[in-house]
């Protein structure tokens, strides 16, 4: 669980705290997080917070009210009214800053679908995060404020425990108003490199064609391309418009899995066991458009770590054949199909109309 390391990392916080988060609940876990932040505040730890609008629309403004009274600076990124005048990108990132020591960075929102504090659950939502320290750190801290500093990098491993000491290569990419194009070709090179393996676990998996012939042109030169994506989703549609893409897909030989316990809600990928993509940007149109972030990492150790991750979640997932899609009925194939390609067509012209804004 990342929670307890970062409400470690809170609880610790000597002079600054940045959070920067998508969706922030006022539940349980939520709660517990406000308390954390407050008593940070309280004991003169400068304390920022950046929530988004729609995705904090519930308690965002709760939010802001109990963190503000204990001294902590709030800011709501596009509330839900910035819209009548155009505004409508997210900020998609999850990002906790402490000290210019220790960062956060994934697709970890904060909030009791996560499951309790510190302990597992099958019903949780599946996700990733990866905790940095060092170098890299100071380099994010200065580039969120906007100003020159040196270049990556050391990585501490914190899938929930520290990694051997030494220096790591590891990369943060941050896209802003120019859009999340560079953290996409990260993926396309990543992918386009692969000579043995490439797993993919994205929530919202609505690739252009580009990147799906990208994968697809991987699977054919013989590399093994496994892809988990979400049986159950957040949002429905989302998976109607996946699915158009499984035939395709299976017919290049990518071998695909649903995953059906809970809501797969991770964005991460690695190739060839030695290299690890992960973050808040989707492979989707609109992470094109919104504020994203992707820390690409080559460390073997990490890498491996990831796969095992990766393998446990297969092995529980629901494998999908071309057996499976041709026992619906043509009326059923039919309308899935239109749905998926409506939903599609949808998403990338909305990304369109934003990325103009």
């Amino acid at each position: 669980m990342a929670y307890p390391r970062m409400l470690e990392a809170i609880e610790g916080a000597q002079y600054e705290i940045r959070l920067e988060v998508y969706a922030f609940e006022l539940d349980v876990i939520g709660s517990t997080f406000v308390d954390a932040l407050c008593a940070a505040s309280r004991r003169g730890v400068r304390t920022s917070v950046i929530l988004d609008g729609w995705g904090s629309v519930a308690h965002g403004r709760e939010i802001e009210r109990l963190l503000s009274a204990s001294g902590c600076q709030v800011a709501i990124y596009h509330p839900l009214a910035a819209a009548l005048v155009g505004r409508f990108r997210r900020d998609h990132r999850k990002i906790l800053l402490v000290d210019e020591k220790v960062a956060f960075l994934g697709g970890i929102n904060i909030g009791d679908s996560y499951g309790a504090v510190g302990a597992a659950s099958a019903s949780a939502w599946v996700d990733l995060a990866v905790e940095l320290r060092g170098e890299v750190v100071t380099s994010l801290s200065a580039r969120l404020r906007n100003r020159r500093a040196p270049q990556a990098s050391t990585l501490r491993r914190a899938l929930d425990r520290s990694a051997p000491a030494g220096a790591t290569p590891v990369r943060v990419h941050l896209s802003g108003l120019r859009g999340g194009r560079p953290l996409r070709r990260r993926y396309l090179k990543s992918i386009g490199a692969a000579r043995e393996e490439v797993l993919v676990a994205h929530a919202y998996f609505l690739p252009d064609r580009r990147l799906v012939r990208s994968i697809t042109a991987s699977a054919r030169r013989g590399v093994r391309v496994r892809l988990l994506l979400p049986g159950r989703s957040d949002v429905p549609l989302a998976t109607a418009a996946t699915r158009r893409l499984y035939s395709h897909l299976l017919r290049a030989g990518v071998t695909i899995h649903e995953h059906t316990d809970s809501v797969l809600h991770a964005k991460a990928a690695v190739i060839d066991a030695r290299r690890l993509l992960v973050g808040s940007f989707n492979l989707d149109p609109f992470s094109l458009v919104n504020l994203e972030t992707l820390v690409e990492v080559d460390d073997p150790e990490l890498a491996r770590a990831a796969r095992l991750w990766f393998e446990g979640l297969l092995a529980r997932a629901r494998p999908v054949t071309l057996e499976d899609l041709q026992r619906a009925s043509p009326l059923q194939r039919w309308f899935l199909d239109a749905l998926g390609l409506l939903v599609l067509r949808v998403a990338h012209r909305v990304a369109r109309l934003l990325a103009l804004r």
